[in-house]
């Protein structure tokens, strides 16, 4: 296989990769949503790790708007925990 070849096949794959690891992540922080329910409901929780996952989302969501060429994929699968590590971590308090 050429060059080019491999090229257009490791771009392809990575295309796939990226979309895909964004499903994830946004399963990952809409999985808190029964957290949240519980901490509604009497049940806390420890505040700790979702406000350590808005963090991370922050930090990640600012640097996909700060790159020159915005990155939308680790945008959006960010924007997610932004919202609802705040959510889990307010009601667990």
């Amino acid at each position: 296989m050429d060059q080019s070849k491999v090229k257009k096949v490791n771009k392809d794959f990575l295309f796939y990769v990226s979309r895909l690891a964004t499903v994830f992540s946004i399963m990952m922080y809409v999985s808190y949503i029964p957290q949240i329910l519980d901490n509604m409901s009497g049940v806390k929780g420890n505040p700790i790790q979702p406000l350590s996952a808005m963090i991370n989302s922050s930090l990640w969501v600012l640097y996909g708007l700060l790159k020159e060429k915005k990155d939308w994929p680790v945008i959006i699968a960010n924007l997610p925990g932004i919202v609802l590590g705040l959510l889990t971590f307010l009601t667990a308090l």
